[in-house]
């Protein structure tokens, strides 16, 4: 009687376990979506969120994002990227590109202007249309891992190795950009941002706006991310990440699914990186460095690679612990994120994602 009523309750419990957390999951949305219209309300209002609080949770969004597409490649196709830092910021360029227009009006952008600059480079040509920069927010870092991508995968570089390479491509991008001749703005970047489509890019609506698609653009690239799971190419990239040369012996050729879903991870960076910008108003070399991936790999393995929810929970646990020590303890924000790093491969193999498993299975 006791065995078969443990036997009840286990079955019970695999059938709520995915009701809870959808119903989790829908709380979470709801409370992401209340957001921007609670930030319409009046200042003085007690429901009122905050420009600062709006734009913290914004940019912790477009972070999540990054790690989801961090996840796909590292998670289920087993590629460490060491550089999706240089293409969340190649559609954060692409972005502040038109941003800069926007404000210059007819004019030379004003780093331009200083710089004694006479005539916008050529690759500036067509950025006052906010199609157009759309347009580069994807080519630019697509085209970018297309190419990479492309000459890594038919050399079969894998392992630490590409992990290297990529590392070694966001550095060149951070060098590059940080160059006066190369008309990114030097180490300054892109700031100063005024309008966005016409719209006061500071102005209540326009950031709930901003906010608004950028919980549209997270949930769109998980509901992808988990058909892409589901789906004969999601089971056919965990084949590959598990074991290539018996995928190959199987008749597979594994450089066509390495490069599409490095090319999709790359596009998504780059449209979180175009979110990022107006909401937080600035976009540099900075985000380019190396550190920036380090920590991206940090979120998805805090929060369970392999899983799609675990790196946005990382992501968020990260962000949050860092925007608190930053402004507490500054100077000691770099030990906390190694000491961080060095308890998830010692004592969380499988992220927080996997100790909630292991509880709930207990």
């Amino acid at each position: 009687m006791n065995a078969l009523n443990q036997t009840l309750l286990a079955r019970a419990s695999a059938k709520l376990g995915p009701q809870v957390s959808l119903a989790i999951g829908l709380l979470a949305l709801a409370v992401l979506l209340a957001m921007p219209l609670l930030h319409l309300l009046p200042s003085d209002h007690a429901l009122h969120v905050s420009a600062y609080a709006l734009t913290l949770v914004g940019k912790i969004l477009c972070y999540a994002i990054v790690a989801l597409a961090l996840d796909l490649v590292w998670g289920y196709a087993g590629m460490l990227s060491l550089g999706h830092g240089l293409f969340f910021a190649l559609g954060g360029y692409a972005m502040g590109m038109y941003l800069m227009r926007q404000s210059a009006g007819d004019g030379l952008p004003a780093f331009m202007s200083f710089l004694a600059w006479s005539e916008l480079p050529w690759y500036w040509y067509g950025t006052s249309s906010f199609l157009w920069a759309l347009c580069l927010v994807v080519l630019a870092p697509g085209l970018l891992a297309l190419v990479f991508g492309f000459f890594a995968f038919r050399s079969r570089i894998k392992g630490v190795y590409f992990s290297i390479m990529t590392q070694a491509l966001t550095f060149a991008g951070m060098l590059l950009f940080f160059r006066n001749e190369t008309g990114f703005g030097g180490n300054n970047g892109f700031t100063g941002f005024t309008r966005i489509l016409g719209f006061d890019i500071t102005a209540q609506a326009t950031r709930a706006a901003l906010f608004f698609a950028t919980v549209v653009l997270l949930v769109g690239s998980l509901y992808l991310g988990f058909r892409l799971a589901r789906s004969k190419f999601g089971r056919v990239l965990t084949a590959l990440r598990d074991a290539e040369n018996r995928l190959m012996f199987c008749g597979y050729d594994p450089r066509g699914y390495k490069l599409f879903i490095w090319v999709l991870s790359a596009v998504l960076c780059g449209l979180a990186g175009a979110l990022y910008v107006p909401q937080v108003g600035i976009i540099n070399p900075s985000e380019m460095a190396p550190t920036q991936s380090i920590e991206a790999a940090v979120w998805v393995a805090l929060g369970g690679r392999g899983t799609l929810i675990g790196p946005l929970l990382g992501a968020g646990i990260v962000n949050g612990m860092k925007s608190w020590f930053t402004v507490a303890f500054p100077e000691y924000w770099l030990f906390a994120l190694g000491a961080l790093f060095i308890v998830v491969t010692l004592f969380l193999p499988k992220g927080v994602i996997g100790l909630l498993k292991k509880e709930k299975d207990q």
